[in-house]
């Protein structure tokens, strides 16, 4: 089954060569085949003997590529591996008019000093998980429990294909590009990390869960947001009636794989667990609505000294508040009522499973289906067409 993209490729690249990142397994082979078809002549850096050859010389690539009709997009899958590749690509955006999309699932490597990002010859784009918009017959229960990984999605034993995908991946991958040596210290920050996803970063406070040095720990975080893995939200301080932390969250890139590595078997309803996904569930479709949409507003969170919070702001256009109840009280208002006296935001929104839409006190009361599909539809952050 092939699910249907939001991003589309086709009409960036038209535009300008492309750096397409995502994590492994988020589906950016399928998107590529399936979106571009017979428009793309693919390089696989993953492909031992074409690894070899370009890392000991680079500039084979113009010979591969130079027979190629003008019209035939190049795709370098996993560029990361090889940095130095990117002279030559810069070269033959310059010189032969050549359009490239770049995939990779790290950005640590390129982040080297010296190497090559192209000066603005190529936009950054991001495949994200699934989301709602792209599944037919939306089940959250079975998203908020195995996330949106395709392959896990899927799977008729999605528990073992996360299994499998955090052991093989993570673990495994993740550690062999880093060097890390102390894998079970690594391990342990890994599990830690899931569990305090989406609370407010306390370096100290993980290293000591985790018995790893502080330092070490700013270390893996970052290590985390390079292989696409996790993700900041920063804490939106410009409120002027009550002074706000400024501390950020850090939130994992699946729900799924945030409860593997976390050691979460089961999502119940009736728990905290499910209230504490059906928040990331959300953050995770309003960090892939700003990527795909290139809206390039940041997504925040507003918290007060004095405990008065809003989950989720974007830009300047919405204020959120996520409640996993299926009755909205005006208890659950008070955040929202609080930042709206900073006249910042165009939208405040409580999104919940109350199936009741309505409209109080100036605060929109929306069944989190209501709201997905108004966002997805540009309702409220329209696409930026100029990319």
């Amino acid at each position: 089954m092939f699910f249907n993209r939001f991003l589309k490729l086709k009409p960036l690249l038209a535009k300008k060569s492309l750096f397409l990142f995502g994590a492994r397994a988020s589906g950016k082979s399928s998107l590529i085949r399936n979106d571009l078809k017979q428009e793309t002549f693919v390089i696989d850096l993953l492909k031992g003997d074409t690894y070899l050859r370009l890392s000991a010389e680079p500039w084979l690539l113009e010979s591969m590529v130079e027979a190629l009709p003008p019209e035939k997009w190049v795709v370098i899958d996993e560029i990361q591996r090889i940095p130095d590749l990117l002279n030559e690509v810069h070269r033959l955006i310059e010189e032969k008019q050549r359009r490239f999309l770049l995939t990779g699932s790290s950005a640590k490597k390129l982040r080297q000093k010296g190497v090559n990002l192209l000066a603005g010859r190529a936009w950054e784009v991001r495949l994200c998980p699934l989301v709602y918009s792209e599944i037919p017959q939306f089940n959250l229960n079975r998203y908020l429990q195995y996330g949106g990984l395709p392959a896990v999605y899927l799977s008729e034993d999605p528990k073992e294909e996360l299994h499998a995908y955090v052991n093989t991946y993570l673990k495994e991958e993740i550690q062999a590009e880093a060097f890390i040596r102390k894998i079970p210290a690594f391990s342990r920050f890994l599990q830690t990390a899931a569990l305090t996803s989406r609370q407010m970063l306390n370096f100290s406070s993980v290293a000591s869960d985790a018995g790893i040095p502080v330092s070490t720990i700013r270390e893996y975080y970052q290590l985390l947001q390079d292989t696409l893995l996790g993700f900041l939200v920063s804490a939106w301080t410009q409120s002027k009636k009550r002074k706000a932390i400024s501390t950020a969250k850090f939130y994992i890139f699946d729900c799924g794989v945030r409860h593997t590595l976390a050691g979460i078997e089961n999502v119940d309803p009736k728990s905290n667990t499910f209230g504490d996904a059906f928040e990331h569930f959300i953050a995770l479709e309003l960090w892939a609505y700003s990527h795909y949409n290139r809206t390039h507003e940041e997504l925040g969170y507003w918290r007060t000294l004095n405990g008065q919070k809003v989950d989720f702001v974007l830009g300047s256009s919405l204020a959120i508040e996520v409640k996993a109840t299926n009755k909205v009280s005006r208890k659950h208002l008070s955040g929202l009522k609080a930042l709206a006296e900073e006249n910042a935001f165009k939208h405040h929104i409580l999104i919940s499973q109350d199936t009741l839409n309505r409209k109080e006190e100036g605060i929109d009361i929306l069944h989190w289906e209501t709201f997905l599909k108004r966002l997805w539809n540009g309702n409220y952050l329209p696409p930026n067409s100029a990319g």
